[in-house]
Order: structure tokens, then sequence, then C-alpha cells
């Protein structure tokens, strides 16, 4: 009764709301400071783990700057593009070139594959061989790999007219060159085609003995005005027949048993063209970038394909 009359009552009232409202404030903040250690603990936990990452990234940056560093570092110790008696010298130092039994290694890699297909075929540890420099007859396919077991003979060479590769490789006393792989030897016919040229020259040893040649008149790029686009397109095409269809004519006129091979040389497109048309089977082709009239083109052409490239290993 009296606190009621002093006015104390709701003083008390408002006394009890307020100790309930500080004891629940005080739990939200134990509650938000057992959370704040929770947070505070996980965020070391995740700092220590992104700093575990970046050490392993530094880690495996520097193993990859050193891998490219090796890499970098292991290249062919010459490269050369060889024709004429400098080729004729290099091949003669090559099959001159004398082991024991099975000391010295030929062998052969087509474009498509690499030392580890030979090794797996044939059972030759290239690794062994050639160490890191293995990578570097992969990327100089195709050629003709030349490795002697005592490491003093490591080559590839890249000839005019890759040779069968079959036997694809072979141990010997001595290395299995054929000249006629690298050299112009014996009898043979190499035509040049264009889509608006067709040269070919018969040859003894690399010595031209016969030649014939013409022009035909194709049209060039298509330019505004005059004709459509699309029957520009078609009267070059027809015009490019025609001069293939002389190109059949000429081959088989003259190409046939007074030569013991012929190879295609040219614009790639014409050349494979002409190759699956002609009924001809080229025992070599190839692109070349010679211009000009038929017959200077020709010479052009001829000294091209007779081109090796070599690499030292």
């Amino acid at each position: 009764m009296l606190d009621q009359l002093l006015g104390r009552a709701s003083l008390k009232d408002r006394i009890d709301e307020l100790e309930a409202e500080t004891e629940r404030l005080q739990a939200r903040y134990e509650a938000e400071s057992e959370r704040r250690a929770e947070a505070a603990t996980a965020r070391q936990e995740a700092e220590k783990k992104v700093n575990r990452l970046e050490d392993r990234i530094a880690q495996l940056e520097g193993e990859l700057e050193r891998t490219d560093a090796v890499e970098t570092d292991v290249a062919p110790r010459r490269r050369e593009r060889l024709r004429g008696t400098r080729l004729e010298t290099v091949i003669d130092r090559l099959t001159a070139f004398e082991t024991g039994p099975e000391g010295a290694l030929t062998a052969v890699l087509s474009d498509d594959e690499g030392v580890a297909t030979l090794a797996d075929a044939h059972d030759v540890d290239f690794q062994a061989l050639l160490g890191d420099r293995a990578a570097l007859v992969d990327a100089a396919a195709p050629c003709v790999l030349c490795l002697d077991d005592a490491g003093l003979v490591a080559v590839a060479l890249e000839p005019p007219a890759m040779p069968d590769p079959d036997p694809r490789v072979g141990w010997d006393d001595r290395f299995a060159l054929e000249r006629e792989w690298f050299l112009p030897t014996g009898r043979y016919a190499l035509a040049l085609v264009r889509t608006d040229l067709f040269a070919l020259g018969t040859y003894d040893d690399g010595d031209r003995v016969d030649y014939r040649g013409f022009e035909s008149d194709v049209k060039g790029s298509h330019s505004k005005g005059g004709f459509s686009q699309a029957r520009f397109e078609r009267i070059r095409d027809d015009q490019i027949d025609d001069h293939l269809e002389r190109c059949r004519e000429a081959l088989a006129e003259r190409v046939g048993s007074d030569t013991d091979r012929l190879y295609l040389v040219g614009q790639r497109g014409v050349v494979e063209t002409l190759a699956d048309e002609s009924g001809l089977e080229p025992a070599g082709t190839a692109a070349v970038d010679a211009t000009g009239d038929p017959e200077p083109a020709l010479e052009d052409a001829h000294r091209s394909f007779w081109t090796t490239e070599l690499r030292v290993f």
C-alpha cells in the first residue's frame, strides 16, 4: 500500500523490466561473442588455408618456370637446309659411319607419330638414347632418324621424298639410308602445277633432259562490276578444270616407261587433285612456292624440292 502511495510500485515494475531486458541483452551479447569467436576461429583457419594454397601455387609456378626453362634450353644443336653438294657430303658421311653389330639405328617416323609409337612397337628405349632430346624428335617428324648406341650421332633428316616406313626401325652396323630419298638420282620426272601453269621436266641424275610447259587463261580474283560473283566462280572453276585436263594429258604423254618415278609439286590443293585424278602414283608430292614463267619456275621448284632439313640433337 505504501509503495503504491509513494509511486514506488511502478518504479519496481520498471526496474524488473529493465533487469529482464539487461539479462536478455547480456545473453544476446554472450551469444554474439560466441559467434564472433567462432567466426574469428573460422577466419583464422581460412587464412591459414589460403596461405597454404598460396604457398602451393608459388611452388607450382616455380616448378612450371623451371620446366619452361628446361624446355627452352632443349633445342637442336644445329638446323640446316641442305641441297646439292653439301647434302651429298652429309649423306656420304652418315652412310660411311660404321659401328659394331646392331650399333646404328635408322628409324622412319611419319608425320602423325613420334618416338613413343616406335618405342612401343619395336622396344626401343629412345629416352635412354636421347633423354630430354626425345621431344625434339617428335617435333622433327616426319623424318629419318639416325642414332648410334654410343650417343655419338643423333640426327634427324626430313628428305624430299619420305621413304616407305616399312621396316620402320632397323639396327645394323651402319645407317640404312638410300640416296634416292635425298638426292636426284636415276631417271625421273618432276612436274610443277599451279591453277594456271604447268611445267614438266625429265631428269637424269638431276640434269634436265626434256621439258614441256604451258600456261592457261584462268581468271584471277573477282572485282566489282561485270560478272556476278557466282558466275565468275563457275567460269573460273571450269577454266581450272580445263587446265588440269591439259596437265593430265601432258603427264600421260611424257611420263612412262622411260622414267623411274614422278614427283608432283606446286600449289597443295591443285597437286592433290591432280594426283587423285590422273591415275598416276607419284613417288612424292610437295607444296613449293615457285612463281613466274613455266621454265624458270620449274627450275626453282626442282631446287626447292630436292632440299633436306637436317637437325642435329
